[in-house]
Formats: structure tokens, C-alpha cells, sequence
């Protein structure tokens, strides 16, 4: 094995599982100041030979430790930080290694956290005796730079008090990956679990309000219907309505498509109040708001971007920025919480959860039902 790069004040990561997401994290952060990918761990040996490939293009003269075992990476002590970016099914036995191991790794782990509530609360009941871990979820859509936007208007009060978020995505198929291990639900935690803990995640944010109960109906009626996987067929969802109620009397609605590659932007977010409305388009990076006072007449068009983005990368520089923010709580030795909390994650897969179960059942379903709480 190559020595480690000794680069003072440089805080070292380690990825484990480097497909698509684990090579885009890659090459993000070699654009981060201030930090250096210095070890990847895959069982899978055409992953980690692309992943070779690209950080050899980009980090000239840093070469990689290379494992196949994630325990092996942690165990070899080169890493000050791990990222998760394995299948999501591997998720929950990951962290629990990480938190059960001598040395402190702070960890970046992919959505969703895991797949299913009770891995999600076995691996908060762990993090409770690693306070020297920073653990955030991978949520990156709230940096998306119209999203973070609309946010920040809220925020502000521009709408007054919110009480309907509306989310469209109308996107491409889910991409293949290794072993095709996302055709399943038993692999991905579901639809409304794998893609839509990010809109959830948004919702809770927003409402900032407890969900209470959620109904659903989706199905799958285009994609993957003609795919053969050990003579399985892919059980994935690839549209569906959701709608979540809150505590506070707010509600919300995710509109997802899956077979809708024809549309002009892949996300459209609408949050309305009692004074006004606040929407958001990506990939067109535009924000409208407006008055209820003032009228169609004085809606406000914003384009926006951000000037701290160095690589737009797959996620329209949202990853990139998460980074940053995940960094500067890792540099603050404890003053600053990672932005995105066990918590966090653990409600958007929750709420996932019920959607798929209410599709199921066919009615709604309570989040109590879920055991959340």
C-alpha cells in the first residue's frame, strides 16, 4: 500500500462504496479547500478501479488507499471522516460499525439514512455513546441554490404562515446500479423512501411542524415492467401522490413521475401562506415570489445562483456546498451541529415509510403506526 499524503491542517476522507455517488463525492471534494480523499473501500472491484481512475485525474501525485472491506478502511486509521455511499440496504450495518469502533470517524452517510424506522433508531440509540462523532444525513437538496432561496424567504416570513407545500418531480427512471440492487424494495426501502426522503425532508423543514398522518396512492405502471432479475421483477414504485399533514394545520403534497423526462425542470416547489407564495424551479435556478396583497401583477422573478459553487457536479452544486457546511461544523470542534441530524433523517425515511404503507393498505396512515415517536 501507497504511504499516506501528509498534507498539514488537511482534514482526510475516506469513501466508502464508490459507485455513482461515491465517485460524485470524489469530485466534489477535490474541490474542497482543506480536504483530501485519501482512502476508498468497495467489494465491488469495477467500481473501485473507476473511482482509482478519477481521483489519479484529479489528485496528481495523491495516491489512494484502496480496500474492499469498509472495515479494513476504518481499522487502517488514515481517515479523519468516512462517507456512506454504499446501497442503501448497507447503510444501517455500516454506521453501526463506524459508532462501535475505537477510533472517531465523523461520517457523512447518502440518503436515506437507512430503510427502514427501526434501523434508523438503532442507529440514533448508538450515536448517543459516540459524542465525539459528527453525523449528518446526506440531504443535499436544501442546498440546491433555488431551493436554499425559497428557504430563506420563508424563513423571512414572505408567505406569513405556511400552510401548503406543494412538490413536483416530474424526472428520467431510476439509473441502473450495481447489481441492480435499487429494482427492489428490500434493497431500497421503497420509491417513497429511496428518491422522496429528500422532499420530506423539505417539508419538515419548511412546516417545521410534527407530521401526523400521511396518505398515498401510487403505483407501477410504465417503468422496469419489462426487467428480469433472477427471475424477479422489479417491485419498485414509479409514480405516486402523497399527502402529509402537520401538527401544526399545515399540509403538504409531493406529485412524483418518474416516465417524464419531457418537462422543463425536474423540481417545482411551492410554498403558499396566509400572505403569500414563494416558488422554486431547478434546473432553471429561478425564484418567484409574491403578495397576496400585491397581486399577480408584482410577482418578483429571481434567478439565482451561488458564488461559493467550484463544481456543479450532479446535484446542480448542492453536494458541493453540503461539503462545506459539513466541513465547517467538523472544523468547529463542537461548536457548530452538523446541519443535517440523525433526527432529520430518521422523519424523512419515516414518513416514507407510512406513504408506501398507505399505498399498500390503501388508506391513510398515521405516523403513530410508524413508531417514530
Amino acid at each position: 500500500m501507497a504511504a499516506w499524503c501528509e498534507t498539514p491542517g488537511v482534514i482526510k476522507y475516506g469513501i466508502i462504496g464508490v459507485g455513482m455517488m461515491g465517485r460524485e463525492h470524489i469530485l466534489n471534494l477535490a474541490v474542497v479547500e482543506g480536504a483530501e480523499v485519501v482512502a476508498i473501500a468497495d467489494p465491488f472491484e469495477p467500481s473501485r478501479q473507476a473511482a482509482v481512475k478519477i481521483a489519479n485525474s484529479i489528485q496528481r501525485g495523491h495516491t489512494l488507499q484502496v480496500f474492499e472491506d469498509h472495515k479494513a478502511l476504518l481499522d487502517s486509521g488514515g481517515c479523519d471522516v468516512v462517507i456512506v455511499s454504499t446501497p442503501n440496504m448497507t447503510h444501517a450495518r455500516i454506521l453501526l460499525d463506524i459508532l462501535s469502533h475505537h477510533r472517531t470517524h465523523h461520517v457523512l452517510v447518502e440518503k436515506p439514512l437507512c430503510t427502514t424506522v427501526a434501523d434508523c433508531k438503532e442507529v440514533l440509540e448508538a450515536a448517543k455513546s459516540r459524542p465525539d462523532i459528527l453525523l449528518q444525513v446526506g440531504l443535499e437538496y436544501r442546498y440546491m441554490p433555488p431551493i436554499a432561496r425559497l428557504i430563506k424567504e420563508v424563513k423571512l416570513g414572505r408567505v406569513g404562515t405556511v400552510k401548503m407545500v406543494a412538490i413536483r418531480e416530474h424526472r428520467f427512471p431510476f439509473l441502473v446500479k450495481v447489481h441492480d440492487w435499487n429494482r427492489f424494495n428490500k434493497n431500497s426501502g421503497g420509491t417513497l423512501v429511496e428518491k422522496c426522503c429528500h422532499f420530506f425532508d423539505l417539508m419538515n423543514l419548511i412546516i417545521g411542524s410534527q407530521p401526523v398522518r400521511v396518505m398515498a396512492s401510487g403505483g407501477q405502471d410504465v417503468n422496469h415492467l419489462d426487467e428480469v432479475y433472477d427471475g424477479k421483477v422489479p417491485d419498485i414504485i414509479d409514480n405516486a401522490y402523497v399527502i402529509v399533514d402537520y401538527s401544526s394545520g399545515a399540509r403538504s403534497m409531493l406529485d412524483l413521475c418518474m416516465f417524464a423526462e419531457g418537462g422543463q425542470n425536474e423540481q417545482e416547489i411551492c410554498v403558499t401562506g396566509n400572505a403569500g407564495k414563494v416558488e422554486a424551479f431547478v434546473p432553471d435556478n429561478t425564484v418567484r415570489i409574491g403578495s397576496r396583497s400585491g397581486g399577480r401583477q408584482n410577482v418578483e422573478t429571481i434567478k439565482v445562483f451561488n458564488s461559493r459553487v467550484r463544481y456543479e457536479g450532479l446535484h446542480h452544486g448542492s453536494s458541493y456546498l453540503e461539503h462545506l457546511e459539513f466541513l465547517a461544523a467538523i472544523k468547529s470542534h463542537g461548536k457548530k451541529p452538523p446541519a443535517v441530524s440523525l433526527d432529520d433523517g430518521l422523519l424523512s425515511v419515516a414518513i416514507g415509510v407510512a406513504a408506501q404503507k398507505s399505498i399498500e393498505l390503501g388508506r391513510a396512515v398515521s405516523m403513530e403506526e410508524i413508531k417514530v415517536f
